[in-house]
């Protein structure tokens, strides 16, 4: 349980001031009460600050990164903010639902400190930015196929997110900068650790696991979006990747065309795109993984429109 209410601030200004503010309350606690009554940090005498960037609706996938980023770290930020660079229909992101009540309510819940919720003219001021982060070959294939400038959008915000929230000038000290992301978006997390790699930006990157319901459904903020048929086909995509994983680890082939047919049997479910790639460059793999025995590391990846709520998910593939 949170030890002190959530503060929300909306400004960078008060942001920075925020991040400040409670870095020098965790040092004064910790050498006040000792290190068994404050979280654990992770490098002995190094503050640290987690940063959890989201666009709200959030769910039980959410409250596990934020977990993630508060049992990591001395102070929490989390960022709701509804990007419209990531948005190709203004339909769609007119509809993205906004909810920022029940979002700091479970964000106060997971222990998160602050956050960070900015207007679009506080994160973009005089309007949409002129320079913007190319995402690069790697945002090229996949979703980004599917929505052209979508990564270009999320590279921007992100980069944007990672100054604004950066610590600085805390005692002169070195604090340690760690973001959070959702692995079910597995190739925005490969975007964006490229990005950290060549701009240089001080920040690790942690990529926390899929959250599913029981039923197997990867947790999604689009999921609202589905009627209960809807959501009962949907299961297919997760049976599939299930599939790829259950050969893997049986060291067989994996025979991909076995896990497409298994989607296309679903009428309610239009197949985007389903392979299995490597999980650093997400190319496809080089080996004939249809015939031949798997072996070492893959990504299957899926996407998929169930209705007209469009889906994607993943699995980690292990020989074992």
């Amino acid at each position: 349980m949170p030890t002190q209410p959530i503060e929300i601030v909306h400004t960078r200004g008060d942001l920075q001031a925020a991040i400040s503010r409670h870095l020098a309350g965790t040092r004064r606690r910790s050498l006040e009460v000792g290190a068994e009554n404050v979280r654990v940090r992770r490098s002995a005498g190094t503050p640290s600050l987690g940063l959890v960037p989201t666009m709200g609706a959030l769910h039980a996938g959410h409250r596990a990164l934020a977990e993630s980023a508060v049992a990591g770290n001395d102070v929490v930020v989390a960022s709701v903010f509804v990007n419209p660079l990531q948005f190709g229909d203004a339909a769609d992101l007119e509809r993205y639902p906004r909810t920022l009540e029940a979002d700091a309510a479970l964000l106060e819940e997971a222990g998160v400190d602050i956050v960070f919720a900015p207007s679009v003219e506080e994160m973009y001021p005089g309007g949409e930015p002129e320079v913007r982060v190319t995402a690069g070959p790697l945002a090229e294939k996949w979703e980004g196929a599917s929505r052209p400038g979508h990564f270009d959008g999320v590279c921007t915000v992100v980069s944007k997110l990672f100054h604004l929230a950066m610590p600085g000038g805390f005692d002169g000290g070195r604090v340690a900068y760690r973001a959070y992301f959702g692995q079910k978006d597995a190739q925005q997390v490969a975007v964006v650790r490229r990005m950290v790699k060549d701009l240089d930006f001080p920040v690790e990157v942690v990529a926390v696991p899929i959250v599913r319901d029981a039923d197997g459904l990867a947790l999604s903020s689009r999921n609202r979006f589905l009627s209960g048929q809807e959501r009962d086909a949907a299961l297919v995509l997760s049976r599939a990747l299930r599939l790829l994983e259950a050969r893997a680890w049986a060291h067989e082939p994996l025979n991909p065309d076995d896990a497409e047919e298994l989607i296309r049997s679903q009428p309610l479910v239009e197949l985007d795109y389903l392979d299995v790639v490597d999980t650093d460059t997400l190319e496809p793999l080089a080996f004939n993984c249809r015939e031949t025995p798997f072996t070492g590391e893959a990504l299957a990846i899926v996407a998929a429109k169930v209705g007209p709520v469009r889906l994607i998910d993943n699995m980690p593939l292990r020989a074992r």
